[in-house]
C-alpha cells in the first residue's frame, strides 16, 4: 500500500514536470503578458512577487487570449503543486527532514507568499534567460516560483524513500488509528448525548406518572357513597 501511494505521488510529479518543461519554451510570451498586464493596472513599479498577483492580472487586466493562456498555463501548474502537496500530506505523518521540505513547499505555493527574493539557482538558468536587470528584479521571482518548488517535491520523495519500508507502513497505520480514534470520540460523545437526552426524558415521564397516580380521578366514593335503599319498616340485623 505504502509502495503504491509513493508511486501515485512520483507520477503526479512526472505530469507536472512534462507540463513545466511546455511552459518553459514560452517562458518569454510569459514574462510579455506580465509586462502588459501590468501596463494594464498601471502597476509599472512593483516587481511580481506573489501568485495571487498574476490570478488577479489575469482576471481584470489581459485583454488578449495569447496572454491570458500562458498566464492560465503557470496559474494551472501552481495549483498542480498545490494539490501534490496535499496528497504528500496523507502519504505518512512525516520526519523532521520531510515536513521541513513540504512546509517550504506550501509557503511558496500559497497565493500570498512574497516570491520578489527568491531565485532559482544553478542547473536553472530561467533567471539569466530574463534580459535585463530590471526584468530580473520584476520577474526573478515568479519564473524561479515553478522549478524551486518542483526540486523541493523531488527530495521529499527522495527522502520519503529512504525510510524503511516497515516503518513508512507503521506511520501509515498509526495515522489511520488516530483517524480512527477521533472518529469514534466524536461518535462517544454524541451517544452520551443521546443517553443523557433519553434518561432527561425518562425522569421527567416518571414524575408526571406519579403525579398523575396521586391526582384523585373522579369523586370519592368512600365518602360519597350511600347505603341501597329498603322498603320501610325493614332494618339491618
Amino acid at each position: 500500500m505504502a509502495g503504491r501511494k509513493i508511486n501515485e505521488a512520483k507520477e503526479f510529479l512526472r505530469n507536472i514536470e512534462q507540463t513545466y518543461k511546455l511552459f518553459q519554451q514560452q517562458q518569454f510570451t510569459f514574462v510579455m503578458a506580465l509586462e502588459h498586464t501590468r501596463e494594464n493596472a498601471h502597476d509599472k513599479i512593483r516587481p511580481v512577487s506573489s501568485i495571487g498577483q498574476v490570478q488577479n492580472y489575469m482576471d481584470h487586466h489581459c485583454n488578449n487570449s495569447t496572454d491570458q493562456r500562458v498566464l492560465l498555463m503557470f496559474l494551472d501548474i501552481c495549483t498542480e503543486m498545490n494539490k501534490l502537496c496535499q496528497q504528500f500530506e496523507t502519504l505518512h505523518p512525516g520526519t523532521a527532514t520531510t515536513n521541513s521540505i513540504l512546509e517550504k513547499c506550501k509557503a511558496l505555493v500559497s497565493h500570498g507568499n512574497d516570491l520578489s527574493t527568491l531565485r532559482a539557482k544553478y542547473p536553472h538558468d530561467v533567471v539569466n534567460h530574463l534580459s535585463c536587470d530590471e526584468a530580473r528584479n520584476h520577474y526573478g521571482g515568479v519564473v524561479s516560483l515553478i522549478p524551486v518548488v518542483l526540486d523541493l517535491m523531488k527530495e521529499w520523495i527522495a527522502q520519503t524513500e529512504k525510510l524503511p519500508r516497515k516503518a513508512l507502513q507503521q506511520q501509515q497505520v498509526s495515522a489511520t488509528q488516530t483517524d480512527f480514534l477521533n472518529i469514534e470520540e466524536g461518535r462517544d460523545h454524541r451517544t452520551y448525548q443521546t443517553t443523557a437526552t433519553q434518561t432527561s426524558f425518562k425522569c421527567k415521564t416518571n414524575r408526571v406518572t406519579k403525579q398523575d397516580d396521586a391526582t384523585p380521578r373522579g369523586p370519592d366514593l368512600r365518602r360519597n357513597s350511600k347505603p341501597p335503599w329498603r322498603p320501610p319498616g325493614i332494618t339491618m340485623q
